[in-house]
């Protein structure tokens, strides 16, 4: 893409109203823009961003065997008055009516919708187990939405929900989320910690978030500093083996790491002090296992091998897709801007043509933008008739993880500048040794996406 032709209005002064460093730098970087309180255009950069989240979220969640549809934003009140949460669920709920004077909801969550689905077109447990989930927007009534995407009343969420005949089933089914979000947030170059948290309105005893440490987070969280030295990697996982998969959550879980609601003080003390860690964090995903919460009294019953019908254990299972783009800036940045991991960068690298103008130059920049192309990346190219320092500060804004700066004096000894955002060290090459460099550098973010 060439810049000269890309909608990026970026802002020079920082609004009044951002309070956290993502939501500054998103508004700054031309991200997003607020159209009422807790809601937002997603601008193209932006939505390139949420694009890329949400790409990696679909590929890990197949990876994992989940079979992905599509749900509608608006419910009907009566699934919710069957399950109880009509009443139940708070003013965060924007209860609508309908011309007909129907009453109906914005969905926040789909529990009672899936099971409705699940009722109507399951019968039999040989059609078990199943997960399925979706991508979709959410509203929440948020008394006071502040924190730009990270505590909007409109957000993109991937929720899943899987159905299976017995409690041990429907945890193994916890466990293959939980390895399957681990992969997926490693992806985006995010350590996200599991930790054991309160289920609040969705119910249920067993539940996980996941938190990314971070300062401005909205929850207190404390944990076992053993857990930071964790990684999943590159690890191959049979999603169907219960041991592989049990194996992963006993690793990532047997170390204390709690939120502030479920903080157990006593068993916090027996770790050796010089472990003990109090932070902040923020919340980007979670696991539920409620069991029969929600079949029960909606009437989701399979017949089983004793030919018994009998209620299916259920769980669901979030990702934050919109807030985990406010996350991971709050988790990468600067006072230049934002650093995208490579995983999630709008653009995998920008082109800066010191002498527009220049036939050289041009040139130089035209080739390394086809040659870049053709390997697969995604290259912003500054042709803008502008001074060095702005296309510089542009670019140091958005956050592209490599910069290319092409300039007469250099390409003269056949050079061309290659600068990494995240440590600001640049070093001369050829244009050739270059696109070798940014293709070896990208090609395990390709593959990983396989």
């Amino acid at each position: 893409m060439r810049l000269s032709r890309y909608f990026l209005p970026v802002l020079k002064e920082t609004p009044s109203e951002a309070q956290i460093a993502s939501h500054r730098l998103m508004l700054r970087a031309g991200m997003i823009k607020q159209q009422s309180a807790g809601i937002y255009s997603w601008l193209p950069l932006g939505f390139k961003v949420l694009s890329r989240i949400e790409q990696i979220v679909n590929e890990e969640q197949q990876r994992a065997g989940h079979i992905p549809l599509l749900m509608p934003t608006l419910q009907s009140a009566d699934l919710w008055r069957e399950s109880g949460r009509y009443d139940a669920y708070g003013d965060e709920l924007l209860r609508v009516t309908d011309r007909h004077k129907r009453d109906m909801l914005y969905g926040p969550t789909n529990e009672e919708m899936i099971t409705d689905i699940f009722r109507s077109n399951v019968n039999s447990y040989k059609d078990l187990p199943l997960t399925l989930y979706h991508i979709q927007w959410k509203f929440r009534d948020e008394i006071r939405p502040r924190f730009g995407v990270m505590r909007g009343r409109e957000f993109l969420m991937k929720d899943g929900y899987n159905f299976d005949l017995t409690k041990d089933a429907a945890l193994h089914a916890y466990n293959r989320h939980l390895v399957s979000y681990l992969r997926t947030y490693e992806r985006m170059g995010l350590q996200a910690i599991p930790m054991r948290a309160d289920s609040g309105p969705i119910g249920g005893d067993d539940t996980h978030e996941f938190l990314v440490l971070a300062d401005t987070g909205e929850s207190e969280v404390f944990y076992d500093s053993e857990i930071t030295d964790l990684r999943f990697g590159n690890r191959h996982i049979d999603y169907d083996s219960v041991e592989e998969c049990q194996a992963v959550l006993d690793e990532f879980t047997s170390r204390y790491a709690r939120t502030d609601e479920t903080h157990d003080e006593a068993a916090f003390a027996q770790i050796p002090e010089e472990r003990r860690r109090t932070a902040r964090g923020i919340e980007v995903g979670q696991i539920f296992y409620f069991g029969t919460k929600y079949s029960e009294p909606m009437g989701a019953t399979v017949v089983g091998p004793d030919g018994q019908r009998t209620p299916v254990h259920m769980g669901s299972h979030g990702i934050g897709v919109s807030r985990l783009v406010g996350a991971i800036i709050e988790a990468n940045h600067d006072d230049k801007g934002i650093i995208w991991p490579e995983g999630v960068t709008p653009f995998h690298v920008g082109i800066v043509n010191l002498k527009q103008g220049d036939a050289s130059v041009d040139s130089a920049c035209e080739a390394l933008y086809r040659e870049l192309t053709a390997q697969g990346m995604e290259v912003l190219y500054d042709d803008r008739d502008e001074r060095a320092g702005a296309k510089f500060a542009t670019m140091d804004l958005i956050g592209l993880p490599w910069r290319i700066t092409v300039g007469p004096r250099g390409l003269q000894a056949n050079k061309v500048e290659l600068t990494s955002r995240r440590s600001g060290e640049s070093e001369e090459l050829s244009p050739a040794d270059v696109v070798l460099r940014l293709g070896q550098i990208y090609q395990p973010v390709f593959d990983a996406a396989k």
